[in-house]
């Protein structure tokens, strides 16, 4: 499952102004409308905005990687992924195994290396099953545990939301939100922003962490452009007042929809900082 959430009201959100305190409370139900109040248009203190261009990317999901027989499954995922046309790097959030295991782990660092461009992942609980995230995870992938990146003027940040093994009611960790303290500030408030989490964090949608808000609040006053999660295994579609999500690409795990079909978010932003998503089947082993 992937979010995205924009504004879609057609309401001059450039003319809002939200204060902090103002916001708590507020910020989910705001995601959650497609009415995030991003500061398109805004220019930077010197009167010039921050150069951006058109990027696309892929995002991807909840991959459960288990045994031997889930390889076939995902060498088809990362190739097709691979054949996105102008793709610029591929987002995997979370869940990349499906108990944990150092093999399962491994396996996935090396078939995302089919997509043949840069990927970002972030760690799903069940990625934390064996070790913590300081243990299996970080020693795969280094680096990817909380960080953001800068492509063609397009504002990236990746968080971990895992609480543990909690797989409900979690609460995102302070070590998360004291590196969100940290680094903020060094951050671009004009530039288009996406973030990108394993557990969603509209407050719509089921698996939502507690203090959900309270990550949302340090983005008040950033030009978030839309937000992407995982770990909710299915496809909710609504214009307003829901998050809309796309499934996972697990072998081994349904949908909590109770849908079977399974894709990955093909995204395009441009670069007076729109954001459009397309979802893309799946079209590989199902065995």
């Amino acid at each position: 499952m992937s979010a995205f959430l924009e504004n879609q009201s057609g309401t001059d959100l450039n003319d809002t102004q939200i204060t902090r305190r103002g916001a708590m409370g507020r910020l989910a139900t705001l995601l959650a409308m497609g009415a995030w109040p991003g500061l398109t248009g805004c220019l930077a203190p010197s009167g010039k905005r921050s150069p951006v261009s058109s990027i696309r990317f892929v995002v991807t999901n909840d991959f459960h990687h288990e045994e031997d027989a889930c390889d076939p499954w995902m060498r088809a995922l990362f190739s097709q992924v691979g054949e996105t046309e102008g793709a610029a790097f591929c987002f995997a959030l979370g869940d990349l195994a499906n108990s944990g295991k150092r093999s399962s782990l491994e396996r996935m660092r090396d078939h995302l290396r089919l997509t043949e461009v840069p990927t970002y992942t972030t760690p799903g609980n069940h990625d934390l099953d064996v070790s913590p995230v300081e243990g299996l995870y970080e020693e795969i992938f280094p680096g990817r545990r909380n960080y953001h990146f800068t492509q063609n003027g397009w504002q990236f940040v990746v968080v971990d939301t895992t609480e543990g093994t909690a797989w409900k009611d979690v609460t995102i960790s302070p070590d998360t939100m004291a590196w969100l303290d940290e680094n903020m500030p060094n951050l671009d408030p004009q530039a288009p922003t996406v973030l990108a989490t394993h557990f969603p964090i509209a407050s719509t949608v089921r698996m939502c962490p507690f203090n959900a808000e309270d990550l949302l609040e340090r983005f008040v006053g950033f030009n978030l452009r839309g937000t992407f999660s995982g770990h909710f295994h299915g496809q909710t579609k609504a214009m307003r007042g829901e998050a809309e999500m796309v499934v996972c690409v697990a072998r081994v795990r349904g949908n909590h929809d109770g849908t079977d079909f399974k894709g990955y978010w093909v995204c395009d932003g441009a670069a007076d900082g729109t954001l459009r998503r397309t979802f893309v089947a799946f079209v590989g082993p199902i065995a």
